[in-house]
């Protein structure tokens, strides 16, 4: 195919279940349903750690973070997803694709970076407590932060930049539920293998290099729980990690399969499904993770409730309170005449 001015693709169409015309309804409410509870899951983690002082520690602070990652990850995906599913197919602009993809991968990146820096936490925490404060103080707190977030940002603004400088001469079409980079570059009219063996070392050291980190954090973690004489410190330290090590398993091992896979080694639908499984059941299941798993999680939340029900009561007396006023003044008003 000749090279052609990219200027002839100015919007893409994206397919998405368009096959399954008669799942669609389905499959749309499913999904509203599914982002709407990860919304409020980890807005509700948010808002649990950043009201309760016991919990403004790093661990719980990078469980923040990560809940702040999953909320803009699934609404960078989401909304156009819904919108996709309620036709048989849309459209979304040059600059809209471009959106979305770079947002997907920063946010993405950061989490991949913010996993491994919480397994260096739990490590400092539980192979040196006594010097942990001095590990983990808040100085090294935010560094970590900043990298994981700074890094995401560099790994977007790099990748997104790049796809979008190759020409697009058409089809337009895109086979897939969202702008991500695997079926986008299906779409580019030009020769793509400097671009694919960047992306694949990148990948590389965007996830399997802190997948290492993370196992071998983990290994060590193992070799020190079962040091412990104690039962009870042995089940509660494997309860801490167990969380992350599900998180870690999702993740990592999804994202694996979407940017390591050899071209065209699965099809449309195959992909389509392997997408959902990150953009859909991770930032669902984080919440419930590390909430379910956790006992001052669990404390946090009753907490927030509590403090829900009390201002809504509040709320209500005052209401109440003023329709009384008003139906007296009303009244006295009446009388008087």
């Amino acid at each position: 195919m000749k090279r052609q001015n990219q200027s002839s693709v100015v919007e893409f169409i994206l397919l998405g279940f368009s096959d399954f015309p008669e799942l669609q309804e389905e499959i749309f409410g499913v999904f509203l349903v599914i982002y709407l509870v990860t919304l409020m899951g980890n807005a509700t983690i948010i808002g649990a750690i950043l009201l309760e002082q016991t919990l403004h520690i790093p661990m719980y602070l990078f469980l923040q973070n990560l809940s702040v990652v999953e909320v803009s990850f699934s609404a960078a995906i989401m909304p156009e997803m819904l919108v996709v599913l309620s036709f048989e197919r849309t459209t979304i602009s040059f600059a809209g694709c471009f959106a979305q993809m770079y947002f997907i991968l920063l946010f993405g990146g950061t989490e991949c970076f913010l996993l491994g820096a919480m397994a260096y936490d739990r490590f400092a925490a539980i192979c040196c407590p006594l010097t942990y404060p001095m590990i983990m103080n808040k100085r090294v707190f935010v560094k970590l932060v900043m990298f994981s977030w700074v890094s995401g940002i560099m790994v977007a603004t790099l990748q997104t930049t790049w796809v979008f400088s190759f020409p697009f001469c058409g089809p337009n079409e895109i086979n897939h539920l969202f702008c991500e980079t695997p079926p986008v570059l299906e779409l580019v009219c030009a020769d793509t293998s400097l671009f694919e063996i960047y992306a694949f070392t990148g990948t590389i050291l965007i996830i399997l290099l802190p997948f290492l980190l993370i196992l071998l954090s983990y290994v060590r973690i193992l070799f020190a729980i079962l040091k412990m004489p104690s039962t009870t410190g042995r089940q509660k330290a494997f309860s801490t990690c167990a969380s992350h090590i599900t998180s870690v398993t999702l993740l990592y091992g999804t994202a694996s399969v979407t940017y390591l896979q050899p071209k065209s080694s699965y099809s449309p639908a195959t992909k389509k499904l392997i997408s959902l499984a990150y953009a859909l059941l991770i930032p669902l299941l984080n919440p419930l993770i590390y909430s379910l798993r956790n006992h001052e999680m669990k404390r946090a939340l009753v907490k927030l409730c509590q403090r829900v029900v009390v201002l809504h009561t509040v709320v209500l007396v005052q209401k109440l309170y003023d329709i009384c006023s008003l139906l007296k003044r009303t009244t006295f008003e009446f009388c008087k005449c």
